[in-house]
């Protein structure tokens, strides 16, 4: 930590304050609030003791927190652990170091499906543990919880007569726990035999129960549940709580990524891992975060993509290689950017954008098909027209179409030859093109930029089901290899799905003095005002130099893919920390 970080540090502690109630060190701001709270609550304490007495309640003691709003019921409960964490003679332990699960509730339920109503293997025990998302009681000797764990439910029930200890014990240890709370279970397997009739519920019998840690919060409803989706983002513990859904949605994630991985280890590739940071921000056209480094006393820049280092190990023989990391790329945020994401990256020697072509509809579809099923999966694009459903067809082959062939065909217009494309006269072209048709690109009005909005809105917005667009121009690939029939273009493609780009594959351009050519263009389009064009990466054009074989590179964005995997319509839903405003966070986190 440097000099600086830890003084900032120091300052932080030093601007904490004891609050005596809860013995936690909060924030003046934070204290402040606290304390007029406590002055409305006692405002309220002496209103109600002026009033009229009310009738009994007919709650027991162990309601006690059941009133009480989530300020007073997170001061209550601190109050009350922190009596049990400083008393030394404490009957309870709220922090144990250890507890045996010996099952799993997946495993448990799996393995004692078999049980018939009524059915109970008292030799049978078991230890399992969770956290209390219900909690009621039958009289004063039969309690009843339902825990969760490794996202399935399980029913623990306690009966008096069963229990290891005294009625005093009993009632003690059930007293203290509250929903949200993590306890660890002893007890023997059954099915309760219920009186209305039904299958019954298969459930530990408790021997032993155990707080193994407090819930210092309240819990949303169950309800209710957790629905906002500030808060869902900014607490995604408390969203992977309550939700089962967000939980499935990562879990598919997972299983999409290990497909991927699975896919590529079978043909022979080799996983790698490539520097996060660089002198260059190369590899893609996109703005960069920049960093410095102290002692070298220089900045640099967060990856936008590991594509130069992966090319650099194919020319030192590593012919398949791949790469499942995060980039950062200093953009917009919106339904499907977020600044940090996910790609898969893999570049193979000896092969071309059209083998890419094929195995990329092969992983892809199979890929669907392993996680939903199905080629077919249904999606919800819109966040605010939920009866607004598109059907994706995953199934092969998939369309292809020529990205300047096709939008001739659209506008009805000639294009300039693919060599022209990036003239003058070409740009003047381009321009009268977007006025005739109402469109308005973003400055600097360059031929790859007012091309790629022609493509956007004519091309990209129609391709439902997974599309391949080909026939890119050089100008907006300036690291795909040239097309070896028409002058001007390359042999790059992209493939998109409900109007959104997962693919981007080409034929690696792999000869030196091409390249530095098109960084050069680069460079002269960043002189214009384009702070996505890259630099010149001396590094890279010597490794081209050595000698780089005929290689075809791909890369797919994993967050778009899960999206449309889950049925998520924002990039936030499969992101377990998506970037948020710090201003918005700092409130959340107070309330």
């Amino acid at each position: 930590m440097s000099e600086e970080q830890v003084q900032k540090a120091t300052e932080n502690v030093a601007n904490l304050h004891l609050d005596e109630v809860t013995g936690e060190r909060v924030s003046k701001s934070e204290l402040k609030k606290r304390m007029k709270q406590r002055q409305k609550e006692e405002e309220k304490k002496k209103k109600a003791a002026a009033a009229p007495p009310k009738p009994a309640s007919k709650k027991k003691a162990t309601d006690a927190f059941a009133d009480l709003s989530p300020s007073q019921y997170h001061e209550a409960r601190t109050r009350q652990i922190l009596e049990f964490r400083n008393n030394v003679n404490s009957k309870i332990n709220p922090y144990p170091h250890k507890f045996h699960v010996s099952i799993s509730i997946p495993e448990f339920k799996k393995k004692y499906a078999h049980l018939k109503r009524g059915e109970t293997l008292k030799e049978e025990k078991v230890s399992v543990a969770g956290r209390i998302h219900n909690k009621r009681e039958s009289g004063s000797k039969l309690k009843f919880y339902v825990i969760k764990g490794d996202g399935e439910e399980l029913q623990i029930m306690s009966p008096a007569q069963d229990y290891n200890g005294d009625e005093d014990t009993y009632s003690f240890d059930h007293e203290v726990l509250k929903r949200g709370d993590i306890i660890g279970v002893e007890g023997y397997v059954g099915r309760t035999e219920p009186k209305k009739g039904g299958e019954g519920e298969l459930s530990v019998f408790v021997s032993k129960i155990i707080l193994l840690t407090p819930c210092l919060h309240m819990l949303p409803t169950d309800h209710f549940g957790l629905k906002d989706q500030e808060m869902r983002y900014r607490k995604r513990y408390l969203d992977l709580i309550m939700n089962n859904k967000a939980r499935n949605i990562f879990k598919t994630r997972s299983k999409i990524i290990s497909y991927i991985r699975k896919f590529l280890d079978n043909r022979e590739f080799i996983e790698v891992e490539t520097p996060m940071m660089n002198v260059i921000a190369g590899g893609a056209t996109a703005k960069p975060f920049v960093t410095h480094h102290n002692e070298l006393n220089m900045d640099m820049y967060m990856r936008i993509a590991p594509e130069l280092f992966l090319k650099e190990l194919v020319v030192g023989g590593m012919d398949r290689v791949y790469e499942i990391g995060r980039q950062f790329r200093n953009e917009g945020i919106d339904l499907t950017h977020n600044p940090e994401f996910t790609t898969c990256e893999f570049y193979q020697a000896y092969a071309d954008v059209y083998d890419l072509m094929d195995m990329t509809e092969i992983m892809i579809s199979e890929l669907v098909k392993e996680v939903n099923g199905s080629y077919k999966i249904q999606y919800h694009p819109n966040p605010n027209k939920e009866d607004e459903v598109m059907e994706l067809d995953f199934s092969r082959p998939w369309k292809r179409i020529n990205m300047i062939e096709e939008l001739e065909k659209i506008l009805d217009v000639k294009f300039p030859p693919g060599d022209q494309l990036h003239t003058k006269e070409t740009n003047e072209f381009l321009q009268s093109v977007l006025k005739k048709q109402n469109l308005q690109c973003s400055p600097p009005l360059t031929n790859a930029r007012m091309l790629d909005k022609l493509v956007g809105e004519y091309l990209e917005d129609q391709s439902i089901n997974p599309t391949f667009i080909f026939g890119h121009p050089q100008m907006m690939s300036p690291l795909a290899k040239y097309s070896r029939d028409q002058p001007g273009l390359c042999e790059r493609f992209e493939v998109f799905v409900a109007t959104k780009e997962i693919c981007n594959a080409y034929t690696e351009l792999n000869d030196p003095f091409d390249q530095r050519e098109r960084f050069e263009e680069q460079a002269r389009q960043k002189d214009q005002g384009d702070d996505e064009a890259q630099l010149v990466d001396e590094t890279f054009v010597n490794a081209l130099e050595y000698g780089l074989p005929p290689t075809g590179g791909w890369g797919c964005g994993i967050d778009r893919l899960t999206m449309f995997l889950t049925d998520s319509n924002t990039i936030r839903e499969v992101l377990l920390f998506p970037t948020l405003k710090p201003d918005t966070l700092n409130k959340s986190l107070n309330e």
